[in-house]
C-alpha cells in the first residue's frame, strides 16, 4: 500500500512545455471573448459568435490531444505494488542515484531495517562475497534502464531470484523471490546458534517453526545447526545444541544413530530422548549437498503413534484373553453345575451330624467359590449374563453398607455419601454390587495400617467429551460413583496396567489379579466408563460413570417368603452335556414334573412335532453342536407361537443379541445353578411370575 501511494504521486497534470501555454491561451481567449459576447451581444453579431466558438473548440481539442495518458499506467503499477505488498515477495524502488524511495516489510526484514528507518539499497543489504558480482550486474542494468535477473545465494540452502525492472519515470523496481533448495536446507532459530555465521532473517525463518526437526551435523555426530522442533524434542529449547547428538539420546540407541550419521546405515532409525523414554522419534539422514563431511538430520516425533500402537496391541491382548476366559468359563460352568447339583443331592441325604456331611459340604462350598471366580472371568470378558433394570445407585450403595463394614478390618472406617437427587441408571444390580465390593476390598488391602474408605455417589453433566485414560467419554449426563481410600497409593508405572487381567501388586497367594479387571468389564458392559487417580502415600480414588436413564425408578421387589416350587407340567429339556442334562432332569422330576430329554436341537424338534400340545416349557442350552438354542426356539415357535422358553448358559447375553425374538419373551438361567434355582425359575416361568 505504501508503494501504491508513492506511485500515485506521479504528476498527472498538463505536461510542461510551450504547447501547454499555447493551448491554455487559446482556451482563455475563447472564454474572455465568450464573456464579452454574452455581455454585449449586439456589438459582436453572429459572425463574432462563430469565430469565438471555433477558437474554443480548437483550444479544447488541442488540450485534450496533448493531455498525458500516464494515470492508467500508474494505476496498473499501483495494483501490482498492492499485490506484492500483500505477499511474501520483497520489493524496493530506487531512484536514479540508487537511493531507496519505497519498500515493503519483507525487504525491511531482509535488510534488517526497522520501521521508520531509511532502508539501505540492495547493494548494501545483501552484500556478501558470494553475491557481490550478481548485485553489481543488477545495479549496472538498473542504471542503464534494462531488465535483468540474477540468482543470489543468501544462506545455506536458500537462494533468491533477484529482478530489476525500469519504471517510466526513471526509477527502478527490485524484486526478490526466495527459492527453497530441499537437499541443503537448514535453519537456525534464535537461541540454537552453534557459532556458525547466521543466515539472513528470511532464510532462518523458513524452517524455524517447521513441524519436524531439522539439523545439520558433521559425520562424527556433532550438531552444527538445528531448528526449534529438533531442540524441543530433546528438551533443549532456547539453549545450545552444539554437542554430540549421542548426549541427548538413550545409550541403547546410540550405535544405530552413529551408524546412520556416518553413512554406514540406510533408512530410518528409531531413538528415544535421554531420560524421557516415552519420547520416541524416527531419524532420517541425507547428504548436505556436496559437503561430504556434513549431513542433514530429519527428526519425526512418533511418540503419539507409538503410544497408540501400544494401546492397540494391549486392546488386542485383552480381547484375546477375554475370549479365552469366556471359553474356559463356559466349560467350567457345565462342570460346576454338575458338581453343585450332585453335592446338593448328597446334602439332602446326609444331614448335619452325618460323618460325610462335612466333606460333602466342603465340596459344595468350594464349588460355589469356583463359580464366583468364573463369574469374574465372564465379567472381565464381558460375556456374563446381564439382568439390567432401572436403579437408584444411592439406594444400592447404602444397602451394601453393613455387608461392606464386615469386610473391613479393625482400624478402617467406612463413609458413605450419596446425593439426595441421584439420576436413575439402567444396570444389573448384582453386577454393580460386585463391582463396588471388589473396589472396597482393593481399598482395604491398600491400607494395612488402617484408614478410611469413602463411597460417594453424585450426578455429573458433561458439556464436552472428557478423556478418561485411553477412552473418551461423550458429553451427557452420568451418575458418578467414587471409591476412595487413604492407603499407600499406586506407583505411576503401574497405573496403565491395573485393569489388566491377572496383574497384581500383592504378594503371591494374596490376589488373583481379576478384581479390577472384573470391575472394568462390568462397567464397560453397562455402557459406562472408569478412571483412577492415585498418589503414592496419599491414597487412590476409583471413579466409574454410568449413563443417566431417561425414565422413572422402578419399585424394588419385595423379598418373598417360602413358596411351593413343585409342578406337574411336561418339560422338554435340551442339553448336549449328558452330566448336566442328567442332573437337571433328576432335579425336575423330584419336583413332580414330567421331563422329556434331548441331546441336541434336531432331536428336540422331532419330540416337539410328536407332542406339540402337551409340552408346556422348553429348557435349552444356548451353545450346542449343529443346531444351537436360539435356532431351535425359532423353529419351535413356528409350531407353537406361545411356547415358553428358558435358556441355560453363561453366554445368554450373546445368544439374546443373536435371537430375533423380543427380550421379554425369553428367560435366562445362568450356569452354574443348583436345585432350588432351577426349580424356582421353572415355577416362575410356568406361573407367569416373570
Amino acid at each position: 500500500m505504501d508503494a501504491a501511494r508513492s506511485l500515485s504521486m506521479t504528476q498527472l497534470g498538463v505536461p510542461t512545455g510551450a504547447w501547454r501555454w499555447v493551448a491554455a491561451g487559446l482556451v482563455l481567449a475563447a472564454c474572455l471573448a465568450a464573456g464579452l459576447a454574452i455581455g454585449s451581444p449586439d456589438s459582436v453579431g453572429w459572425s463574432g459568435f462563430l469565430l469565438l466558438s471555433g477558437l474554443g473548440i480548437v483550444g479544447a481539442l488541442f488540450l485534450f490531444t496533448i493531455w498525458p495518458r500516464q494515470p492508467a499506467i500508474v494505476g496498473d503499477w499501483r495494483r501490482v505494488a498492492e499485490a506484492a505488498g500483500r505477499s511474501n515477495v520483497a520489493w524496493v524502488i530506487t531512484n536514479k542515484d540508487g537511493t531507496v524511495i519505497e519498500c515493503n516489510d519483507a525487504y525491511r526484514q531482509i535488510a534488517r531495517a526497522k520501521a521508520g528507518e531509511a532502508a539501505p539499497p540492495p547493494e548494501l543489504a545483501l552484500a556478501s562475497d558470494a553475491s557481490a558480482a550478481m548485485l553489481y550486474r543488477l545495479a549496472r542494468s538498473a542504471s542503464a534502464a534494462l531488465r535483468h535477473e540474477e540468482q543470489i545465494a543468501v544462506g545455506p540452502g536458500v537462494e533468491m531470484l533477484a529482478t530489476v525492472s525500469p519504471l517510466s519515470d526513471g526509477h527502478t523496481a527490485w524484486w526478490f523471490v526466495p527459492k527453497f533448495v530441499a537437499a541443503k536446507v537448514t535453519a537456525e532459530p534464535e537461541g540454537l546458534s552453534s557459532g556458525t555465521p547466521a543466515a539472513p532473517a528470511a532464510s532462518a525463518d523458513i524452517l524455524a517453526d517447521a513441524p519436524i526437526g531439522v539439523a545439520i551435523a558433521d559425520r562424527a555426530g556433532t550438531i552444527v545447526q538445528a531448528n526449534r522442533a529438533f531442540a524441543e524434542f530433546f528438551g533443549q529449547a532456547g539453549s545450545s545444541l552444539a554437542r554430540r547428538i549421542e548426549d541427548y539420546i538413550e545409550p541403547a540407541d546410540r550405535p544405530s544413530v552413529a551408524a546412520l550419521i556416518a553413512g554406514t546405515r540406510e533408512g530410518a532409525v528409531e531413538l528415544r530422548a535421554a531420560g524421557k523414554s516415552e519420547r520416541t522419534a524416527e531419524m532420517y539422514c541425507s547428504p548436505f549437498g556436496s559437503d561430504e563431511n556434513r549431513a542433514i538430520l530429519y527428526l519425526v516425533d512418533v511418540s503419539e503413534q507409538r503410544a497408540l500402537e501400544t494401546k492397540f496391541a494391549q486392546s488386542q491382548k485383552m480381547q484375546a484373553v477375554g475370549q479365552l476366559a469366556g471359553g474356559v468359563a463356559h466349560d467350567f460352568n457345565n462342570l460346576l453345575t454338575v458338581i453343585i447339583g450332585n453335592s446338593e443331592f448328597l446334602l439332602g441325604r446326609h444331614q448335619a451330624g452325618d460323618p460325610s456331611f462335612g466333606e460333602i459340604n466342603e465340596i459344595h462350598q468350594n464349588a460355589i467359590r469356583a463359580a464366583n471366580l468364573v463369574r469374574q472371568l465372564l465379567a472381565f470378558s464381558r460375556q456374563q449374563t446381564m439382568q439390567p433394570r432401572v436403579l437408584d445407585l444411592g439406594i444400592v450403595t447404602s444397602e451394601l453398607g453393613e455387608m461392606l463394614r464386615r469386610l473391613l478390618r479393625e482400624g478402617i472406617d467406612l463413609r458413605m455419601d450419596a446425593a439426595a437427587d441421584l439420576w436413575p441408571v439402567h444396570a444389573d444390580e448384582a453386577q454393580i454390587t460386585n463391582a463396588v465390593i471388589n473396589l472396597v476390598v482393593n481399598a482395604r488391602d491398600a491400607m494395612p495400617k488402617g484408614g478410611t474408605v469413602t463411597i460417594r455417589a453424585t450426578n455429573q453433566s458433561l458439556r464436552e467429551p472428557m478423556l478418561l485414560g485411553s477412552a473418551t467419554m461423550p458429553a451427557g449426563d452420568y451418575v458418578r460413583v467414587d471409591v476412595a481410600d487413604t492407603g499407600i497409593g499406586i506407583a505411576k508405572e503401574y497405573i496403565g496396567k491395573i485393569f489388566d487381567p491377572f496383574f497384581t501388586t500383592k504378594p503371591v497367594g494374596q490376589g488373583t489379579g481379576l478384581g479390577l479387571a472384573t470391575v472394568y468389564g462390568i462397567v464397560k458392559q453397562m455402557g459406562g466408563f472408569i478412571s483412577v487417580e492415585s498418589e503414592v502415600g496419599r491414597g487412590t480414588t476409583f471413579s466409574f460413570y454410568l449413563p443417566r436413564y431417561a425414565g422413572v425408578v422402578e419399585a424394588r421387589p419385595e423379598i418373598a417368603g417360602p413358596r411351593d416350587i413343585t409342578g406337574e407340567e411336561t418339560i422338554l429339556l435340551v442339553e448336549d452335556e449328558e452330566a448336566v442334562r442328567s442332573f437337571a432332569a433328576r432335579a425336575l422330576k423330584q419336583r413332580g414334573y414330567k421331563v422329556l430329554e434331548a441331546s441336541g436341537g434336531e432331536q428336540a424338534l422331532e419330540i416337539l412335532r410328536a407332542r406339540t400340545d402337551d409340552i408346556a416349557l422348553i429348557i435349552t442350552d444356548v451353545v450346542m453342536p449343529n443346531m444351537d438354542g436360539p435356532t431351535l426356539v425359532r423353529a419351535a415357535r413356528k409350531l407353537r407361537p406361545d411356547m415358553r422358553v428358558i435358556f441355560m448358559s453363561g453366554y445368554a447375553e450373546e445368544a439374546f443379541r443373536r435371537n430375533e425374538e423380543k427380550a421379554e419373551d425369553l428367560h435366562f438361567l445362568p450356569k452354574p445353578f443348583g436345585l432350588k434355582q432351577l426349580a424356582a425359575k421353572v415355577k416362575d416361568v410356568l406361573s407367569g411370575a416373570t
